[in-house]
This record gives structure tokens, sequence and C-alpha cells, in this order.
């Protein structure tokens, strides 16, 4: 079957034309006191028709293409359907992390000015309530109820829902970043951006149509029907990935013969943590993308052990631009990891075909074109840019901070990664931080990349964090650290003690020697999306009196 167009929701449509008894989703519907997972399925055929079939309620609801739809739907088989009953009908799915925080979250629709609410019936009873933000909504659909599940069992039509006309720069979704370091951002993704991104993922990985993915990341569920994958939904709170229970995530990796899965950090040391010390392996999965902040050489080494024919890759990327570059377990530790131990950044490798990367001169304003741009020497530290088919163009709503981000380049557009970085005379690219959480000192600038690898590395740490007491350009460099589960230090002697060890193991590196003080916390602030980026800059607020003190 022939199906012509730019509609990125066409890839479903081959999927289900081309393998329409395949599996395309498996939801959890049980967990066994023996942790056994039980699923229910949905084949790629099944799929196809349902989101032909919400499209259809939908537009009797009234909307219609190029209306923004704010999409609140728990992860599963209902975010699929509706995602994609959202794109047949050219309308522009508006979605935000849960679990921001309220006026966060407010803010974030206020700017997106939705006019739809396609949602569970939590998120529909919310939007009534009289803030400004719920204002434009005009037609709010709720997903799991009666007429939703009426709509989706109608029987199918002869022939499929056409698919809504766009082009490759019609708008396709906005997107919000999970405001790590700053408020969230609604990044504006073309249906051409997103065909781009999931060409990329498929050859950049090698991702082949039967495959059976797990990602723990709601959003990149969505790659799987363009992709001909299955997809089975894990069981965890998508606003709260480290509290998850690894023990239905590993029964279900297991059970369903899992081959490739998708996570941050955090949640795949939980994983690993589990797996080790009950002496399980996950013998099925071939490959693992581990992503949102670095990853430490000794996750990647027990994955090695509980995942003996896996390959770990870790790609580096942001919301604006996914993925830019990418690299594999086995070269990180390599002679890279003896690198990063020694305060020369973390390797992220080259970039991903149709991708360009340059690392620029620190700029703190706007930089109009890309000759404006004064590019580093090989093995300088600066600022990294990215440019290519699925790097987005704008912010939505937000003109000012699209300046401050994107340089004009001819018909391309270039992206400020927001990061610190350098490129070795191959090309590979070394990650140093974000800019705005270097430590800026009377000595000069301490990159959080180029010290935090040493610490990392005591078996006791569970992540820690470079910060800057005081104000720039004379702070003071401090580490704050998080022990792992029984491991926090309860007593003088034991800090002292603990202090020491930090000491001693981060001598590989000569920058760790300008750390000032150490200090313990029970449990870092991060984001929501990944739980694994440090929200260093609320950490400086908080410890600077403490220490001054």
């Amino acid at each position: 079957m022939n199906v012509p167009g730019s509609n990125v929701a066409r890839h479903l449509r081959i999927a289900a034309t081309e393998r329409p008894d395949d599996p395309a989703t498996k939801s959890p519907v049980a967990v066994h006191p023996t942790v056994e997972a039980k699923h229910e399925t949905r084949t790629f055929r099944q799929l196809d028709q349902e989101s032909d079939a919400a499209a259809a309620h939908l537009a009797r609801a009234g909307l219609a293409a190029g209306d923004r739809v704010l999409l609140a739907v728990r992860p599963g088989h209902d975010l699929i359907v509706g995602m994609f009953a959202l794109l047949k009908l050219g309308a522009v799915p508006v979605a935000i992390d849960p679990g921001m925080g309220w006026s966060a979250f407010l803010d974030c629709v206020r700017r997106s000015r939705p006019t739809a609410l396609v949602g569970v019936r939590a998120a529909a009873l919310l939007s009534r309530l009289p803030f400004t933000a719920f204002g434009t909504l005009r037609t709010r659909v709720t997903v799991g109820g009666s007429a939703w599940r009426r709509a989706l069992a109608t029987t199918p039509a002869a022939t499929p829902r056409p698919l809504a006309e766009v082009s490759p720069d019609t708008l396709a979704a906005i997107l919000f970043t999970s405001g790590s370091t700053g408020a969230p951002k609604g990044v504006c993704y073309t249906h051409g951006m997103f065909d781009a991104q999931i060409e990329l993922v498929r050859t950049t990985y090698d991702i082949r149509p039967g495959e059976t993915d797990m990602a723990m990341l709601p959003l990149f569920a969505l790659f799987n029907p363009a992709l001909g994958t299955t997809t089975v939904t894990p069981l965890l709170d998508p606003s709260k990935p480290l509290a998850a229970d690894p023990a239905p995530l590993v029964a279900a990796l297991r059970a369903e013969k899992v081959t490739c899965s998708f996570g941050s950090p955090a949640i795949w040391g939980k994983i690993a943590d589990h797996c080790e010390a009950r002496g399980l392996k996950l013998p099925d999965l071939r490959r693992l993308l581990i992503a949102g902040a670095p990853v430490s050489g000794e996750l990647l080494a027990k994955l090695r052990v509980i995942a003996p024919h896996c390959v770990a890759h870790t790609p580096y990327g942001a919301t604006e631009c996914l993925p830019v570059t990418t690299i594999t377990a086995d070269e990180l530790l390599g002679e890279f990891r003896q690198r990063a131990l020694r305060g020369h950044g973390t390797c992220v490798g080259r970039p991903v075909s149709g991708v360009e990367i340059r690392v620029i001169r620190e700029t703190d304003g706007a930089i109009a074109t890309l000759a404006d741009a004064a590019p580093c020497a090989p093995g300088e530290i600066g600022e990294i840019i990215a440019t290519g088919p699925s790097v987005t163009r704008e912010y939505d709503g937000l003109p000012e901070a699209t300046r401050a981000a994107k340089i004009a380049d001819g018909t391309r557009v270039w992206h400020r990664m927001g990061d610190l970085g350098s490129l070795d005379a191959e090309g590979r690219l070394f990650f140093f931080g974000r800019r705005v959480e270097k430590v800026r000192t009377a000595d000069g600038d301490l990159p959080t990349e180029s010290v935090e690898p040493a610490f990392r590395q005591h078996p006791q740490v569970f992540r820690c964090a470079l910060i800057g007491l005081g104000v720039a350009p004379s702070q003071v460099p401090a580490l704050v650290v998080e022990p792992r589960a029984g491991a926090f230090p309860t007593d003088d002697a034991a800090r002292a003690r603990f202090i020491a060890e930090l000491r001693d193991v981060a001598k590989t590196c000569p920058l760790a020697e300008r750390v000032k003080h150490i200090v313990f916390q029970r449990a870092l602030p991060v984001d929501v999306r990944h739980n694994a980026k440090i929200h260093r800059l609320q950490l400086a607020k908080e410890w600077s009196p403490r220490l001054a003190r």
C-alpha cells in the first residue's frame, strides 16, 4: 500500500500494512507476587485502526488541523493512540512533563495557548479550575472513559482514514524541555524534523522491525510504531522515575524478551543494582541507550555483566536536537575513561550522520550569524553548537529565547546546546558540563565535568555536584556528595574518613585539588524527566550561606 505525503503518522500506516499481525504495544495488566509480568497485546493493524477511530472521535468533538491540543495521557497504549490520532488529524499535540510542579506547568500551558485538551479524567477536571492558563480551552475529550472506549471499539472502516495533508515544514508537535537549568521551553517540531529524527535513530542504532523496546521515558516510546518495533510499557511513574520498583521492570524485560531500551543513568543504575544483588541477567537485551546525564564507568561495567549480549550507547543531545553524537560503552571504558578521570572531559563520541557540530568561543549574548561565532582550536574548551535536519529552529512564543539559542547560517540554523565541550583532532566531542554551572574562581574556570568524574569513581558515591560558593568570578569550589544508601556519614569521624577517601581517589585529577569544601547531602535535587540532571545552581544557593557560617 502506498502512503504518500509528509504526515509523520504515515509510518504507522506503513507498519500496519507491512506487519499487520505483529505486536505493536504490550501494556502491563498484572504483576504476580513472584514478580511475573503479564501484558495485553495490540497489533499494528489494531493500533492503526484504533488511532483512526480516535481521530474520528476527536473530529466529532470539534478538533481540526492546526489546533493546539494539550495531551495529558498516562504512558502506554492510550498515549500512543492519542498522539497518532492527533497527528493524523493534523492537530498539534502539546506535551508537558507532569512532574515539573504546578506553577511551572501552568506557565507552560499559558504560553502554548491550547484550544483543546485530550487527557485522562483527572486532567479534564483540573483544567476546569479557575486558572487563566486554561482560558483558551474550548474542547475537552476524556481518554479512558466510556465514550473513548466505545469510539476505539467501533467497527473499523473499509478503508483507512486519510491522513491530514501537511508539508515537511508544518508544525507537528510542541515538546517542552525539562527546565533543568531554567524555565521549561516549548520546542517546535515539524513533520519533517520528526521524519529526520526517526531516520537518524533507525540508521544510527540499526533498529529493525520486529524488535521489542521498553522505553523508560514515555515520549521515546512514540518512535516505536514508526520504527516497526513493539512497545512494552514499563511500570513506573514518569514524574518520579527514580521511585520506581526495579523488580517489575526487570520482570518485564525478561518476560517479554526486550531487545532495546532507553533510560536515564538513574533508572538503569537501579535496574543494574537489582540484577547484581539477585544474580539476574538480561540475556535478550541487545541495545541500550542511556542519556539525560553523564554515565559513570561503574554503571557501564555493571551493565556488561548483567546484559552480556548488549551494546550500550550513550547518545548526547537535547530536546531541541536529538541525537547529536553517540558513543558505545566499549569506547567509553577504554582510553576515554582514563582521560575523564584526569579532568579532560567525558567523551560523547562523533556526530551522527547528517549532524554537524562545532565548538565556539563562549559568548554571553545572542549570536546573529555563524560568521559572528569564533571557532575554538582542537582541544580548546568552548560552547557546543549543532546543526542538521533534526535540529529544531525555534521555541514556541519565546522570540528572545529563540534569538539567544539559535544561530543563522543561510538556510540552516545552528542550536547552541548550552554545554561546554572540546573537539579532538579526530572530530570526537568531549563534554564538560553546562555553561551556566561552571565554577568561576579567581584562579580560572572549573567546568563541572572536569572534576566530578574523579570523585564519582568512589564506590560509595551515588552522585556528586561541583558548585561555586559566593559570587563569580571569585567563587570557591565545593563538592556536594550524595552517598549510596547506607553510606551516609553519621558523625565527624566518619565524615572525615569519607572526605579523606574522596581526596585520595580523586588524585587522578589535578583539578580536584582546587575543591575547597566537601559536604554531604542525603538527596541532591534533580530534574523530573530523568531524575539524573542535578540542579547545581540551586545547590549553590543553599550551601553558600551555610558554609559561610
